[in-house]
């Protein structure tokens, strides 16, 4: 069972997910249909951030799975037996 410490980390990071989401839609989906001179591109970066962000936050997740797998292997293995 989930302590009540633990419920209100995972409540924030849905609203940090729900808050980062809605956003990411905004700029990518919606921001191109407005005028370019409106106030509301003044809150958000520039159109290719919108590729760039997401591509290097993946690398970043490759590479921090890849580095846990390899961590956990690593430690695992057994060493050989010397007859």
């Amino acid at each position: 069972m989930a302590t009540g410490a633990d419920q209100v980390v995972g409540m924030g990071l849905v609203g940090f997910s729900l808050l980062l989401f809605t956003y990411y839609t905004i700029w990518v989906i919606i921001l191109p249909f407005v005028d370019s001179d409106h106030m509301i591109h003044k809150y958000f970066l520039p159109r290719e951030y919108s590729v760039i962000l997401p591509g290097v936050a993946a690398l970043i997740l490759v590479l921090c799975v890849g580095t846990f797998i390899a961590v956990v292997t690593w430690r695992n293995r057994k060493p050989k037996k010397v007859d």
